[in-house]
């Protein structure tokens, strides 16, 4: 028998790190080839990881709610001596066009899912450096740089090149002398309990040195060097900070709530952002929905209000295309997109989520309808693929659904537009020439300034307002 490691594998989409949500293993469970074996978290889905050997489980490196970087050891296991010669096997064969290159072009083997760490490497990858620490010595800085040169993620070893980069003064004592300079340079390892503990205490994790596995921090740990720090003006302030945190609850930012918030700042700040409103009457449309779902072949697809304004927006496309476009700063040229990625934004239990219906352009309105359900089913259950979560080209967001009439959406990054649907509300309105109840809707769309003027952006918007208010309309569109 051989003991062979299994690391967090590359997911795709330049994710650099995963957090581990749940093993569906234990020391000593036997695991067949493909067996699922853990569960974890990436910035944009819930992704099960399969055993990649048949064998038996012989440690877990790694507890529930710890971060983990790509290429990191997650699980041990003890395997033939035969099996263990080489990497871990590839996932089944599948023709070219599913699963692409055998190998990814710097030269790393497929594993399972996504590409592992170089083979050439045995090396760990350097974990993400904590702003504002120094190595001291230099020594321990050519140490670290070695790391990072040979970590798996280009983003980690970055951060670590550069948190190494300014030698610590001579003069600032080591604040605890059971870590090594290269662990100062690192974030702490502790658990998300351990954690809010220490915030309790007032204690500085940085600070403590880790007895756990790997160095990492230990409940105990904390209350032993808070005791040993004790000191009346220090048991003041803890005292302090157990009182607010009391009546405080910290949410770590990571998961979907890291990645949205980062879009939207790039979104925010990255393009010049203007709204135009329109508020129509869709009596009409709201009438034909009804009549449509009484179709037979439209029955089981039930289409909706999302996927008749969904339809309306793909037409109004074909008359502005502009709006389905995208800024690229390094070609400096506007890119105009021949098809629609068509992006629904879903609100679920993880946070926002935007999966892609791809080449929505080319669908019917039953298969538009029916997309939909299914990308939202799959977004809220958290089971949406990371490459699902990509390639937009346009959006729409429902707010409609929360009871609000309207609102400025940001675009997402690299989309030149985005349309939010408001509620609908009955409403005096003026109809044949009186004032009557009427079926009415407000609609948002965001746009960047840079690619869509506001005329295009206006008449874009009133092509979708047409069609929804007299849907015969479309008759001249198409």
């Amino acid at each position: 028998m051989a003991v062979r490691e299994f690391a967090l594998p590359d997911l795709g989409e330049g994710l650099t790190e995963s957090e581990l949500v749940a093993w569906k293993v234990a020391v000593g469970d036997t695991v067949q080839l493909n067996q699922i074996i853990a569960e974890v978290e990436t910035a944009k889905a819930l992704v099960e990881l399969p055993a990649p050997y048949d064998g038996r489980v012989s440690r877990l490196f790694v507890e529930p709610g710890v971060t983990v970087a790509v290429g990191e050891p997650l699980v041990a296991f003890e395997v033939d001596a035969g099996e263990s010669e080489g990497d871990a096997p590839a996932a089944p064969a599948a023709p070219a066009s599913e699963t692409g290159p055998s190998a990814s072009p710097d030269g790393r083997e497929p594993t399972l899912v996504g590409y592992g760490a170089r083979p050439e490497s045995g090396a760990r990858p350097a974990r993400r450096a904590r702003p504002g620490l120094a190595v001291a010595g230099s020594a321990a800085g050519a140490g670290s740089v070695a790391t990072a040169q040979t970590a798996q993620t280009a983003v980690t070893a970055q951060t670590a090149v550069t948190s190494v980069a300014a030698p610590a003064s001579a003069a600032s004592p080591a604040p605890n002398t059971g870590a090594t300079a290269t662990a100062l340079a690192e974030r702490p390892r502790a658990t998300p309990p351990v954690r809010k503990f220490a915030r309790e205490l007032g204690v500085d994790l940085a600070s403590v040195a880790g007895s756990g596995d790997r160095g990492l921090i230990t409940r105990g740990d904390v209350q032993q060097y808070a005791e040993q720090r004790g000191s009346g003006s220090a048991t003041a302030a803890g005292a302090a900070t157990v009182d607010a945190g009391a009546r405080e609850k910290r949410i770590p930012i990571r998961g979907v709530r890291k990645a949205t918030a980062d879009a939207m700042v790039r979104s925010a700040f990255g393009a010049p952002q203007a709204t135009v409103f329109l508020t129509i009457d869709v009596t009409p449309t709201m009438e034909l929905i009804s009549r449509l779902r009484a179709l037979p072949e439209l029955v089981e697809a039930r289409p909706g209000l999302l996927a008749v304004v969904a339809k309306a927006l793909l037409l109004a496309v074909r008359r502005t295309p502009e709006v389905n476009s995208r800024w690229d700063d390094a070609a400096n040229e506007i890119v105009q997109a021949e098809y629609v990625h068509l992006g629904i934004a879903a609100a679920t239990p993880r946070g926002l989520m935007v999966p892609v219906i791809r080449d929505a352009d080319g669908m019917t309105l039953g298969g538009l309808s029916g997309a939909i359900r299914s990308l939202a089913e799959i977004a809220r259950a958290g089971r949406t693929a990371p490459a699902d979560l990509s390639g937009g080209t346009i959006t729409i967001t429902n707010v409609g659904v929360f009871g609000v009439d309207a609102g400025t959406p940001i675009l997402t990054p690299g989309e030149a537009a985005i349309l939010a649907v408001g509620a609908v509300r009955r409403q005096p309105w003026e109809h044949d020439g009186g004032i009557a109840l009427r079926q009415v809707l407000t609609l948002a769309l965001t746009f960047d300034h840079r690619i869509v003027d506001g005329e295009q952006a206006s008449r874009f918007l009133a092509d979708i307002g047409r069609i929804l208010a007299d849907p015969a309309s479309v008759l001249t569109l198409v």
